[in-house]
Parts: structure tokens; C-alpha cells; sequence
């Protein structure tokens, strides 16, 4: 995580993504920030810490926030980019599917896409996003930019800027 002192995982329940990413980076100060139920009694290490709150009121400032949520998305995103106002170089990470706009020629890939597409909906009302509406969603949320970079398998690392 080149450049980067902090980072806040939103929602990051018990932490597994960012325990890894706190091994990885013993430099870089880590938070899994939840609801009070969710991190009480969970504990930390040198580089990471348990936070407690509500993503609808504040986010821990930091140099870059993680986001795995597709629960009203253009509220909490507006919240990220509170949190790292003022950071140099601050941004916003978020691994998620990046939708194809055209169909592929692997059938399996396809049926994967959707297979998520329909699991979100069930279970947060929500969606899968193509490339265009997730940069309609960082615009409605006053971002200025963004990078995709695909990764192994269906998820994508989203870097968001303000």
C-alpha cells in the first residue's frame, strides 16, 4: 500500500480482509470500523484496531478507506470522502464486480455475473454495477475520479479519488 499511513475498512465486520492486509503491511495503521455489536470484545494487534460506530454518522479519518457495502451507496460514499478530505493522496478502495456492458464468450463467466447480481438484490436490495453506473455512483457522491483494476476471478480493486 505505497504512500499510504491508515486505512479504515468500512463495515469490515470481524476484520479477516483487514487482518490480512495489516500482516502484509506491518507500517500501515488498519481499522475494521462496525456497528458497537459487531467489533465488541474483538481485539487488535500492533497495526490494527476495532472501531465502533455508525458509517451514517462518521467514518475515522484516514488515507485510504475500504468498501465492501452496497447499502445506500451514494450516502456512505459521501461519508468516505469526508473521511479522507484533507489526506494527500487519500482515497477510497472498494472490491466489488465490475459488470461486463457485453456478453462473453465464457458462459460461465456470464452466469456468474448474474448469479451476483441476483444475490445482491435478494439479500441488500442492491446490484451489481457496470462501469458506467459505478462512475454515475462516484459522481452523485462528489468524487472527481477513478481507476479499475481487475484482479483474479470476478472482483475488481476500485481506487476512488475526491
Amino acid at each position: 500500500m505505497l504512500g499510504l499511513k491508515s486505512l479504515v475498512d468500512v463495515g469490515g465486520g470481524t476484520g479477516t480482509v483487514v487482518k490480512a492486509i495489516a500482516k502484509e503491511f506491518p507500517q500501515l495503521e488498519c481499522i475494521v470500523f462496525d456497528l458497537p455489536h459487531v467489533v465488541a470484545g474483538l481485539q487488535g494487534t500492533n497495526n490494527l484496531k476495532y472501531v465502533s460506530g455508525s458509517m451514517f454518522e462518521a467514518i475515522p479519518p484516514a488515507d485510504a478507506i475500504l468498501l465492501k457495502s452496497h447499502e445506500n451507496c451514494v450516502r456512505i460514499l459521501k461519508r468516505c470522502k469526508e473521511a479522507i478530505k484533507g489526506k494527500e493522496g487519500g482515497k477510497l478502495i472498494i472490491i466489488d464486480m465490475v459488470m461486463e456492458t457485453k456478453q462473453k464468450k465464457d458462459h460461465e463467466s456470464n452466469e456468474t455475473e448474474l448469479l451476483f447480481d441476483i444475490l445482491m438484490m435478494v439479500l441488500y436490495n442492491s446490484q451489481e454495477r457496470n462501469e458506467k453506473e459505478w462512475a454515475q455512483l462516484f459522481s452523485d457522491a462528489g468524487f472527481g475520479n477513478y481507476k479499475i483494476i481487475p484482479m483474479l476471478g470476478s472482483r475488481s480493486i476500485i481506487e476512488v479519488y475526491p
